[in-house]
Protein backbone atom coordinates (compact mmCIF):
# COMPACT_ATOMS: atom_id res chain seq x y z
CA UNK A 1 0.00 0.00 0.00
CA UNK A 2 1.13 3.36 -0.16
CA UNK A 3 1.18 6.37 2.22
CA UNK A 4 0.84 10.12 2.11
CA UNK A 5 3.02 12.61 3.73
CA UNK A 6 3.93 16.14 3.44
CA UNK A 7 7.57 17.69 4.84
CA UNK A 8 8.75 21.19 4.80
CA UNK A 9 11.23 22.03 1.89
CA UNK A 10 12.67 25.72 1.90
CA UNK A 11 9.43 26.83 4.03
CA UNK A 12 6.81 24.82 1.27
CA UNK A 13 4.78 22.00 2.01
CA UNK A 14 6.41 19.00 -0.27
CA UNK A 15 3.43 16.34 -0.82
CA UNK A 16 4.86 12.70 -1.38
CA UNK A 17 3.71 9.19 -1.76
CA UNK A 18 5.38 5.86 -0.88
CA UNK A 19 5.14 2.63 -1.58
CA UNK A 20 7.33 -0.89 -0.93
CA UNK A 21 9.85 -1.27 2.31
CA UNK A 22 12.96 1.40 2.77
CA UNK A 23 14.80 -1.85 2.17
CA UNK A 24 14.40 -2.75 -1.13
CA UNK A 25 16.27 -0.76 -3.92
CA UNK A 26 14.55 2.99 -4.18
CA UNK A 27 12.83 4.52 -7.14
CA UNK A 28 12.41 8.31 -7.43
CA UNK A 29 9.81 8.69 -9.43
CA UNK A 30 9.37 12.56 -11.17
CA UNK A 31 6.07 13.27 -12.77
CA UNK A 32 5.76 15.82 -16.02
CA UNK A 33 3.35 18.39 -17.09
CA UNK A 34 0.14 18.92 -16.25
CA UNK A 35 0.04 16.40 -13.59
CA UNK A 36 1.59 15.66 -10.54
CA UNK A 37 2.47 12.21 -8.67
CA UNK A 38 -0.89 10.73 -9.12
CA UNK A 39 0.23 9.88 -12.66
CA UNK A 40 2.32 6.77 -10.88
CA UNK A 41 -0.25 5.70 -8.63
CA UNK A 42 -0.83 2.46 -10.27
CA UNK A 43 3.06 1.44 -10.87
CA UNK A 44 3.98 2.05 -7.54
CA UNK A 45 1.01 -0.61 -6.38
CA UNK A 46 2.45 -2.87 -9.07
CA UNK A 47 5.97 -2.51 -8.25
CA UNK A 48 5.98 -2.25 -4.64
CA UNK A 49 6.70 -5.91 -3.77
CA UNK A 50 10.38 -5.08 -5.50
CA UNK A 51 10.91 -1.54 -4.99
CA UNK A 52 11.22 1.51 -2.37
CA UNK A 53 8.96 4.42 -4.02
CA UNK A 54 8.92 8.14 -3.82
CA UNK A 55 7.03 10.04 -5.69
CA UNK A 56 6.54 14.08 -5.22
CA UNK A 57 4.81 17.00 -6.42
CA UNK A 58 6.67 19.81 -7.70
CA UNK A 59 5.36 23.52 -6.15
CA UNK A 60 2.67 24.39 -8.08
CA UNK A 61 1.58 20.69 -9.03
CA UNK A 62 -0.57 18.60 -7.47
CA UNK A 63 -0.62 18.80 -3.46
CA UNK A 64 2.28 20.94 -3.20
CA UNK A 65 2.19 24.35 -1.88
CA UNK A 66 1.41 26.84 -4.93
CA UNK A 67 3.34 30.00 -3.99
CA UNK A 68 3.13 33.21 -6.40
CA UNK A 69 5.59 34.26 -8.56
CA UNK A 70 6.73 36.87 -6.29
CA UNK A 71 7.45 34.43 -3.85
CA UNK A 72 8.73 31.68 -5.77
CA UNK A 73 11.10 31.98 -8.82
CA UNK A 74 9.44 29.43 -10.82
CA UNK A 75 12.71 27.96 -13.37
CA UNK A 76 13.72 24.29 -13.63
CA UNK A 77 17.40 25.12 -12.02
CA UNK A 78 14.96 26.35 -8.86
CA UNK A 79 12.77 23.00 -9.37
CA UNK A 80 15.67 21.08 -9.48
CA UNK A 81 17.12 22.69 -6.28
CA UNK A 82 13.51 21.91 -3.81
CA UNK A 83 13.46 18.07 -5.42
CA UNK A 84 17.50 17.59 -4.00
CA UNK A 85 16.51 19.07 -1.10
CA UNK A 86 14.20 16.83 -0.67
CA UNK A 87 16.32 14.15 -1.73
CA UNK A 88 18.55 15.15 1.06
CA UNK A 89 16.10 15.61 3.79
CA UNK A 90 14.61 12.13 3.55
CA UNK A 91 18.31 11.23 3.22
CA UNK A 92 18.28 9.27 -0.06
CA UNK A 93 21.73 9.38 -2.01
CA UNK A 94 21.16 6.18 -3.90
CA UNK A 95 18.44 5.28 -5.99
CA UNK A 96 16.92 4.98 -9.92
CA UNK A 97 15.48 7.96 -11.22
CA UNK A 98 12.02 7.44 -13.13
CA UNK A 99 11.93 10.45 -15.44
CA UNK A 100 8.85 11.68 -17.18
CA UNK A 101 8.36 15.34 -19.25
CA UNK A 102 8.98 17.75 -16.87
CA UNK A 103 11.00 15.36 -14.99
CA UNK A 104 13.57 14.55 -17.27
CA UNK A 105 15.18 18.41 -17.11
CA UNK A 106 14.78 17.99 -13.22
CA UNK A 107 16.14 14.66 -12.68
CA UNK A 108 19.35 15.53 -15.58
CA UNK A 109 19.53 18.43 -13.35
CA UNK A 110 20.50 16.46 -10.10
CA UNK A 111 22.09 13.59 -12.02
CA UNK A 112 24.77 15.60 -13.50
CA UNK A 113 25.03 17.50 -9.48
CA UNK A 114 25.57 14.05 -7.93
CA UNK A 115 26.29 10.98 -10.59
CA UNK A 116 26.84 9.08 -7.48
CA UNK A 117 23.59 8.71 -5.98
CA UNK A 118 22.45 7.82 -9.59
CA UNK A 119 21.68 3.37 -9.89
CA UNK A 120 19.88 3.69 -13.00
CA UNK A 121 17.61 5.67 -15.39
CA UNK A 122 14.25 4.91 -16.73
CA UNK A 123 13.11 7.85 -19.30
CA UNK A 124 9.31 7.79 -20.32
CA UNK A 125 8.89 10.38 -23.12
CA UNK A 126 11.47 12.95 -20.94
CA UNK A 127 13.42 14.83 -23.62
CA UNK A 128 17.14 15.28 -23.57
CA UNK A 129 18.12 16.05 -27.36
CA UNK A 130 16.71 18.69 -30.39
CA UNK A 131 15.26 15.98 -32.58
CA UNK A 132 12.98 14.96 -30.14
CA UNK A 133 10.84 17.97 -30.16
CA UNK A 134 8.07 18.18 -32.50
CA UNK A 135 6.29 20.72 -34.47
CA UNK A 136 3.81 21.20 -31.11
CA UNK A 137 6.53 22.90 -29.59
CA UNK A 138 6.67 26.13 -31.91
CA UNK A 139 4.25 28.14 -29.85
CA UNK A 140 6.75 27.54 -27.13
CA UNK A 141 9.61 28.53 -29.65
CA UNK A 142 7.97 31.71 -30.67
CA UNK A 143 7.45 32.60 -27.05
CA UNK A 144 11.53 31.90 -26.29
CA UNK A 145 12.48 34.47 -29.20
CA UNK A 146 10.08 37.08 -28.26
CA UNK A 147 7.87 37.21 -25.03
CA UNK A 148 4.78 39.11 -25.84
CA UNK A 149 1.24 39.03 -24.81
CA UNK A 150 0.33 37.10 -27.95
CA UNK A 151 3.13 34.72 -27.43
CA UNK A 152 1.92 34.44 -24.11
CA UNK A 153 -1.54 33.90 -25.21
CA UNK A 154 -0.94 31.33 -27.30
CA UNK A 155 0.85 28.79 -25.11
CA UNK A 156 -1.57 29.77 -22.21
CA UNK A 157 -3.72 27.88 -24.35
CA UNK A 158 -2.02 24.72 -23.23
CA UNK A 159 -3.84 25.32 -19.49
CA UNK A 160 -7.08 24.91 -20.67
CA UNK A 161 -9.30 21.75 -19.44
CA UNK A 162 -9.54 20.81 -23.49
CA UNK A 163 -5.43 20.66 -23.86
CA UNK A 164 -5.10 18.87 -20.62
CA UNK A 165 -7.42 15.87 -22.14
CA UNK A 166 -5.79 16.08 -25.62
CA UNK A 167 -2.36 15.65 -23.39
CA UNK A 168 -4.30 12.20 -22.48
CA UNK A 169 -5.87 10.96 -25.44
CA UNK A 170 -3.76 11.94 -28.34
CA UNK A 171 -1.82 9.16 -29.65
CA UNK A 172 -3.66 6.96 -27.20
CA UNK A 173 -4.94 3.39 -28.63
CA UNK A 174 -8.49 3.54 -27.72
CA UNK A 175 -9.68 6.59 -25.29
CA UNK A 176 -11.98 4.50 -23.26
CA UNK A 177 -8.48 3.18 -21.46
CA UNK A 178 -7.94 6.51 -20.53
CA UNK A 179 -9.22 7.60 -16.63
CA UNK A 180 -11.29 11.06 -17.11
CA UNK A 181 -9.71 11.32 -13.23
CA UNK A 182 -6.54 12.03 -14.63
CA UNK A 183 -7.26 15.04 -16.33
CA UNK A 184 -9.82 16.23 -14.03
CA UNK A 185 -7.52 16.30 -11.37
CA UNK A 186 -5.05 17.69 -13.15
CA UNK A 187 -7.21 20.63 -14.18
CA UNK A 188 -8.42 21.10 -10.86
CA UNK A 189 -4.88 21.94 -9.55
CA UNK A 190 -3.93 23.67 -12.70
CA UNK A 191 -7.06 25.89 -11.88
CA UNK A 192 -5.74 27.16 -8.88
CA UNK A 193 -5.26 31.68 -8.53
CA UNK A 194 -1.56 31.48 -8.94
CA UNK A 195 -1.17 28.83 -10.93
CA UNK A 196 -1.48 30.47 -14.43
CA UNK A 197 0.84 32.68 -13.56
CA UNK A 198 3.26 30.17 -12.13
CA UNK A 199 3.09 27.83 -15.44
CA UNK A 200 3.75 30.86 -17.78
CA UNK A 201 7.08 31.20 -16.27
CA UNK A 202 8.10 27.72 -16.70
CA UNK A 203 6.80 27.69 -20.35
CA UNK A 204 9.28 30.46 -20.89
CA UNK A 205 12.00 29.26 -18.48
CA UNK A 206 11.96 25.73 -20.81
CA UNK A 207 14.08 26.97 -23.37
CA UNK A 208 17.14 26.82 -20.68
CA UNK A 209 16.49 22.97 -20.77
CA UNK A 210 17.75 23.06 -24.21
CA UNK A 211 20.73 24.69 -23.43
CA UNK A 212 21.40 22.21 -20.83
CA UNK A 213 21.54 19.38 -23.43
CA UNK A 214 25.18 19.01 -24.27
CA UNK A 215 25.97 19.08 -20.51
CA UNK A 216 23.75 16.06 -20.20
CA UNK A 217 24.86 14.75 -23.14
CA UNK A 218 28.10 14.69 -21.29
CA UNK A 219 26.97 12.71 -18.04
CA UNK A 220 25.74 10.07 -20.05
CA UNK A 221 28.86 9.49 -22.02
CA UNK A 222 31.03 9.81 -18.76
CA UNK A 223 29.17 8.13 -15.98
CA UNK A 224 27.05 5.65 -18.68
CA UNK A 225 24.22 5.15 -15.69
CA UNK A 226 21.78 2.03 -17.14
CA UNK A 227 19.29 3.20 -19.31
CA UNK A 228 15.92 2.10 -19.60
CA UNK A 229 13.63 4.01 -22.59
CA UNK A 230 10.12 3.31 -22.44
CA UNK A 231 8.62 5.73 -24.51
CA UNK A 232 4.90 6.51 -25.97
CA UNK A 233 5.58 6.55 -29.78
CA UNK A 234 2.47 8.04 -30.80
CA UNK A 235 3.25 11.21 -28.42
CA UNK A 236 2.13 14.37 -30.52
CA UNK A 237 5.48 16.28 -28.22
CA UNK A 238 8.26 14.46 -28.07
CA UNK A 239 9.01 12.29 -30.80
CA UNK A 240 10.63 8.63 -31.37
CA UNK A 241 13.52 10.62 -32.45
CA UNK A 242 14.29 11.74 -28.71
CA UNK A 243 13.92 8.39 -27.55
CA UNK A 244 17.03 6.75 -29.84
CA UNK A 245 19.23 9.76 -29.44
CA UNK A 246 19.94 8.30 -25.81
CA UNK A 247 21.47 5.25 -27.90
CA UNK A 248 24.20 7.62 -28.80
CA UNK A 249 25.74 8.11 -25.91
CA UNK A 250 25.02 5.08 -23.61
CA UNK A 251 26.00 1.71 -23.89
CA UNK A 252 23.75 0.35 -21.08
CA UNK A 253 20.72 1.08 -22.92
CA UNK A 254 17.02 -0.47 -23.90
CA UNK A 255 14.41 1.32 -26.28
CA UNK A 256 11.37 0.15 -26.38
CA UNK A 257 9.07 2.16 -28.40
CA UNK A 258 5.10 1.48 -27.02
CA UNK A 259 1.86 2.24 -28.94
CA UNK A 260 0.08 5.12 -27.10
CA UNK A 261 0.82 8.49 -26.60
CA UNK A 262 2.50 11.18 -23.71
CA UNK A 263 1.36 9.23 -20.55
CA UNK A 264 2.06 5.83 -21.51
CA UNK A 265 1.89 4.90 -18.18
CA UNK A 266 -2.25 4.43 -18.65
CA UNK A 267 -2.32 2.03 -21.61
CA UNK A 268 1.26 0.25 -21.52
CA UNK A 269 1.67 0.31 -17.49
CA UNK A 270 1.60 -3.31 -17.17
CA UNK A 271 4.20 -3.55 -20.13
CA UNK A 272 6.65 -0.90 -18.65
CA UNK A 273 6.40 -2.71 -14.62
CA UNK A 274 7.62 -5.44 -16.28
CA UNK A 275 10.58 -3.84 -18.00
CA UNK A 276 11.53 -2.36 -14.60
CA UNK A 277 11.49 -5.82 -12.68
CA UNK A 278 13.60 -6.95 -15.29
CA UNK A 279 16.20 -3.94 -16.24
CA UNK A 280 16.79 -2.70 -12.47
CA UNK A 281 17.80 -6.30 -11.24
CA UNK A 282 19.94 -6.68 -13.98
CA UNK A 283 22.23 -4.02 -14.44
CA UNK A 284 22.04 -2.29 -10.54
CA UNK A 285 24.00 -3.19 -7.49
Amino acid sequence: MATYHTIAVDNLNIFYRQAGSKDLPTIILLHGFPTSSQMYRDLMYELSDRFHLIALDYPSFGNSDCPSVEEFEYSFDHLADVVERFLQILRLNRFSFYLQDYGAPIGFRIATRHPEWIQALIVQNGNAYEEGLTNAWQPFRDLWEERTKATEAAVQEFLKYDTTVFFYTAGSRDRSNINPDNWNLDQYFLNRPENAAAQLELFYNYRKNLERYPEWHQYFRQHQPPTLVVWGKNDPFFAVEGANAFTRDLRTIEVHLLDTGHFALDEEGDVIANHIRRFLPAHTV
